[in-house]
């Protein structure tokens, strides 16, 4: 059934660094009429976060929490290190916590720190017309830290949190010197969230696309901001699982940050610009329904002034579902392309779905690998050919490697996939893994046809080398919060 989305719409448009050496790709088993689906290739990169893929469909750029890297993937068989850029400064401080990348064209932009707390806050931008030798060409320090942010041409989009507002702020990076154009604010537009913590309204990403910039500002919901005149950003709609009023009720409690319903974690849309995803990075906190990792939820936003909810992706599921648990399972990024969703879902792997009837997301393919990954994106390097996914070290209580991985854009199956279910040794560094055991609602959805991801029927400051994902960063704050207050 149609579900409206609860809207307000105006009608104004207005590595320990890298070694010269790698361990050897890992082999893909050929495609064959049976479906056999797995990696292609993989390169070690330790602090990888967020990838991106170069418009030349050979080159992949990776945020590596003290830097970044260059990876030639024009053999996908064979990702080969470019550049290591590590010891990252602005002015003479450190920059790190460096979570996420942006590139367009020739240029990239490393920005961070990803959450508050490591000194100095800002991006840098570079030339990369030779990936192999990044060129720092500026650099701009802020007074609050970076969790996201998005290039577009010579506009810089950045995600701007602070304990008083979570702004977008829009950036000019075309010219000989950085200027800020215009920001655009929830808390300006709808005061009312002002009344409340700022873990409810957190700002954590920014998409754009064709002048509107897609906002998941957490529980407070997905924001569609039209930003063609940048200097002055106005409000489109917005979609939304929760209300005002119930995150009042919530006052910060666990919920607020890891419970469903909410979570609004990263959003984008297809290149029509009329179906929207938007992921909910969430976890069960032993609170009322729903209480379980978070999914993708598909709307169609062809008449912004009333969106609908199409469909949804529901999280695998698996034994404990907590943050502190370490078995992650929910929604983190993705990209649509010609149809399909490329999503990640941290240790439960990536996952390709033809989203073309959006109210029936088929699942093509899934691959994981839950004792030695933890996937933080996928998007498509080569259109038709492959997509890169990275795997991050960054969930608590386990022992994980980063790298990227290439995949194959074919439908398939993976053969004999781990199950989801904890094996012995997954929190304690041994990643051996016993015989598979899968849950009854996994082997439900492996068995109840491609669409089963569930029922569609209807840190501590923890990580590895300091490295924190959304959820993460607003536990960092709601414990200094209560710190202050107390």
């Amino acid at each position: 059934m149609e579900r409206r989305a609860f809207l307000r719409a105006s009608r104004a448009v207005g590595l320990v660094p890298l070694s010269g050496s790698v361990v050897a790709s890992r082999s893909a088993t050929a495609i064959t009429g049976q479906g056999t689906y797995e990696p292609l290739g993989y390169l070690p990169i330790t602090g990888a976060a967020e990838a991106v893929a170069g418009d030349d469909g050979e080159t992949a750029y990776v945020a590596a929490t003290t830097g970044f890297v260059t990876v030639d993937v024009s053999d996908p068989a064979d990702p080969t290190l470019l550049a290591e850029e590590r010891d990252l400064e602005i002015g003479e401080s450190s920059l790190t916590q460096i979570l996420d990348v942006t590139v367009d064209g020739n240029r990239l932009v490393a920005a961070g720190p990803a959450n508050p707390g490591f000194g100095v806050m800002g991006f840098r931008l570079y030339d990369v017309s030779d990936p192999s030798e990044p060129i720092p060409v500026a650099d701009f320090e802020t007074d609050y830290h970076i969790h996201n942010c998005y290039l577009e041409g010579d506009r810089l989009y950045v995600v701007a949190n602070t304990q008083e507002a979570n702004p977008l702020v829009i950036f000019d990076v075309g010219g000989d010197e950085i200027a800020q154009l215009g920001y655009w604010s929830l808390l300006e537009h709808e005061p009312g969230w002002g009344d409340i913590g700022m873990l409810a309204r957190y700002l954590h990403d920014v998409y754009v696309q064709d002048g509107i910039a897609y906002l998941p500002h957490w529980n407070a919901g997905t924001y569609l901001i039209d930003v063609t005149d940048p200097t002055d950003p106005a409000y489109l709609t917005h979609v939304a699982e929760t209300t005002l009023e119930e995150q009042r009720a919530l006052a910060d409690s666990e919920a607020t940050v890891y419970g469903l319903p909410g979570n609004d974690h990263y959003a984008a849309v297809d290149e029509t610009g009329d179906l929207m995803a938007v992921g909910r990075e969430a976890w069960a906190t032993g609170g009322d329904d729903p209480d379980r990792p978070g999914g993708i939820d598909l709307y169609d936003v062809s008449d912004p002034a009333d969106p609908v909810r199409r469909g949804r992706i529901e999280a695998p599921r698996t034994t404990d579902e907590s943050y502190r648990g370490g078995l992650w399972t929910t929604a983190h990024n993705f990209e649509f392309r010609d149809g399909r969703l490329y999503s990640s879902w941290y240790r439960a792997g990536v996952k390709i779905h033809d989203v073309a009837d959006p109210a029936a997301p088929d699942r093509l393919a899934w691959w994981r690998d839950p004792a030695e990954t933890g996937f933080w994106t996928a998007t498509v390097l080569e259109p038709g050919e492959t997509f890169i996914a990275s795997s991050t070290e960054a969930i608590p209580n386990t022992s994980l490697d980063g790298a990227l991985y290439t995949f194959p854009i074919e439908a398939g199956q993976q053969a004999d996939p781990p199950s989801l279910r904890e094996p012995t040794g997954w929190r304690d560094g041994d990643n051996e893994t016993t015989e598979p055991n899968e849950t009854s609602e996994e082997s439900a959805n492996e068995t109840s046809g491609r669409n089963g991801e569930g029922n569609d029927s209807i840190s501590g400051f923890t990580g590895v080398a300091g490295i924190t994902s959304g959820a993460v960063a607003l536990e960092w704050l709601r414990r200094r919060r209560e710190n202050v207050q107390d």
